[in-house]
């Protein structure tokens, strides 16, 4: 049986008011829990609160950048995490984008494969109790090593959207983090892991609403703000959309942003962003599940009637 996860903090809703809503969550079929980390909260503190609400729910990150913290940070955070939580704490590493290293955070997003890779290496040494002490392609550490490290290590995974950051997540990590893709384009994913045992985990965009120009329109915007940065942009050429998404592209480029919104096709709307009722919404989210995601992960975007209620998680459970 798969995972079922939820994103937190939900949009519009106050952090310290998801306290009842997370402690709800196991009895509505859900599993995890994960976090995101943009602009709004970072990646750590709602699932340190989620981990006291609730005593069984998966946490996870998706993801700490490996730009914006130490690796000695983040294996402390990381640890600490599992202490909270123990067995029930995921690290979800990533090498984020050149908008949120670069220009928000002033520091230069150089070598994102190598970067990654070596905080996978030296916080995976960290989390195992081993002492960090060396040059790596993108830093030297010297003589780190946690004050106490977990007792189990917990898992890391990567986000990857490429064949080189997909092989890396199924060869050194313990599996990958999909994000903005169809669910018919998890078997490529999959395929490029090329690790049986491998978790994959999806953040899936749902805007459970049947008002569909609504949620097209809001899924132009976000595909159009999205998917113009490189990584993604290459990712896209990579699943076949390059075509499709060309006009976005070339109108995101002469900075003609509502012309790169206008461009994106209704039908890559349709597969990028899950819309309807809950239940079609369920059941497209079931498509992942049966392409060989083992953890969906639920992002709801706001509908027109305001934030995410009990009742519309309830329905958009598994078992509703």
């Amino acid at each position: 049986m798969s995972r079922w996860g939820l994103t937190i903090p939900l949009i519009g809703v106050p952090l310290l008011e998801h306290a009842d809503i997370i402690r709800a969550l196991p009895g509505l079929g859900y599993t995890d829990v994960w976090s995101a980390e943009t602009n709004g909260t970072d990646a750590f503190t709602p699932l340190a609160l989620a981990a006291a609400w609730e005593p069984t729910l998966r946490l996870g990150t998706a993801i700490v950048p490996v730009y914006t913290r130490g690796p000695a940070l983040i294996a402390m955070s990381a640890a600490s995490m599992e202490a909270a939580a123990p067995g029930r704490f995921v690290l979800g590493l990533g090498a984020s984008s050149p908008v949120i290293v670069g220009n928000w955070n002033g520091i230069p997003f150089e070598q994102p494969y190598r970067r990654t890779r070596d905080v996978l290496r030296t916080t995976k040494a960290a989390l195992a109790g081993q002492r960090v002490d060396g040059e790596f392609d993108t830093f030297t550490i010297k003589r780190f090593k946690l004050e106490q490290a977990p007792a189990a290590p917990p898992m890391i995974v990567l986000a990857a959207l490429r064949p080189q950051m997909l092989r890396l997540a199924g060869t050194e990590a313990d599996g990958a983090i999909l994000n903005w893709l169809a669910s018919y384009d998890v078997g490529q994913c999959v395929e490029a892991v090329d690790n049986a045992d491998a978790e994959i985990v999806a953040r899936i965009f749902v805007c459970p609403t049947e008002d569909a120009e609504f949620a097209r329109n809001l899924g132009r915007m976000l595909i159009s703000t999205y998917l113009t940065v490189p990584a993604y942009a290459a990712f896209h050429d990579w699943l076949g959309r390059g075509e499709q998404l060309k006009p976005m592209q070339d109108a995101w480029a002469a900075g003609d942003r509502a012309g790169a919104a206008a461009a994106v096709p209704d039908d890559v709307v349709d597969d990028l962003v899950l819309h309807g009722s809950p239940q079609s919404c369920r059941e497209q989210v079931q498509a992942y599940v049966d392409a060989g995601v083992r953890t969906p992960v639920l992002a709801l975007m706001p509908t027109p009637d305001g934030p995410a209620t009990l009742d519309l998680l309830r329905n958009l459970g598994p078992e509703a």
